[in-house]
């Protein structure tokens, strides 16, 4: 921002100077690079104060790791990678045979005891069997029933079906595969439709200006000259750098050189109707750029504007930060 604010002061200088033949001599060319600096250095600070900017923004976006609740042989692929999928849609079948023997199995020792169980009743009723024959047959019933009902939900668990709307994005399985239930190896990844959601990451100072309900505009590089408007929804109060889990190692300061270390994750929310259309061109991931306005010295927000304008120009060129 500082470099186009500078620019864009060098070219307002040039017009000055060639248009209006404004002579160039040993009093107008200090003060203009004096009334530069001390212009700039004026607008800089007013509004990085009252309209704070981040150049580090992101969409963000839930994967689900698919880890089948049973091991066994993938028999078919149902789903194709990158393609739309409703809840409930089939995603791999497993091999459900030695699943249906063991519901079989189940299934015969059930009639059996149920046959057993109505003699007991029966011997009960002539008083020639005891009351606790009844309940042991009774306890073996259910004990088998209970072994029946994990058995038919495992033999269910054998077509693994989307748990929400969204998406396959990269297929590895086939027939043939064994896949086993560890979340250690998945057999694929999903991606949760409608998930995305867009965090701005601010430096601390800035959080003197940041409200919930700030007006916001969000420029993505992959949409150049494009400025959606938007809002703050609030800022995590916690930063990841400082958290602290029961371990045997002592205090230590973090080194990270990352560009998101010590900022602050502020979540925004995009109001603009507009971006229903540009939504599918994004990138899950996709950089951005976000200024806030708040209610403070109001006036430089337009500069900020401009600048956020420009600076999303340029990402037709290079991306420009």
């Amino acid at each position: 921002m500082g470099i186009l604010l500078t620019l864009s002061y060098n070219v307002f200088c040039m017009i000055l100077f060639k248009v209006f033949k404004i002579p160039m001599n040993k009093v107008t060319v200090p003060t203009a690079v004096v009334g530069g600096i001390f212009l700039i250095g004026t607008l800089l600070s007013l509004m990085n104060y009252n309209h704070p900017y981040s150049a580090v923004s992101r969409q963000y976006f839930q994967s689900t790791p698919i880890i089948p609740a049973v091991k066994g042989r993938v028999i078919s692929v149902d789903v194709k990678p990158n393609t739309t999928l409703k809840a409930g849609d089939i995603l791999f079948k497993i091999d459900p045979v030695p699943f249906q023997y063991k519901v079989d199995s189940l299934n015969g020792q059930l009639k059996s005891l149920k046959i057993d169980l109505h003699r007991a009743r029966v011997l009960r009723r002539k008083n020639v069997g005891s009351q606790r024959d009844v309940d042991v047959m009774q306890a073996k019933v259910e004990d088998v029933q209970g072994k029946l009902g994990d058995a038919q939900y495992d033999l269910e668990q054998t077509v693994v079906r989307a748990a929400s709307d969204g998406r396959v994005l990269q297929l590895f399985i086939h027939p043939g595969l064994y896949v086993v239930a560890t979340p250690l190896r998945p057999a694929m990844v999903f991606v949760n439709a409608d998930s995305n959601h867009y965090i701005a990451w601010f430096r601390q100072n800035n959080l003197l200006r940041l409200e919930a309900g700030n007006e916001a505009q969000i420029a993505f590089d992959a949409v150049p000259g494009v400025i959606f408007s938007a809002e703050v929804i609030h800022y995590l109060p916690v930063l990841a750098e400082g958290e602290l889990q029961a371990t045997g190692s002592l205090y230590a300061m973090d080194l990270s050189k990352n560009a998101q270390a010590g900022r602050v994750p502020v979540m925004i929310k995009i109001t603009d109707s507009r971006f229903a259309d540009y939504a599918e061109m994004l990138p899950g991931g996709a950089y951005a750029q976000t200024a806030v306005y708040s209610k403070h010295v109001e006036w430089t927000a337009l500069i900020r504007r401009m600048l956020l304008s420009m600076s999303s120009w340029m990402n037709y060129l290079f991306p420009f930060r």
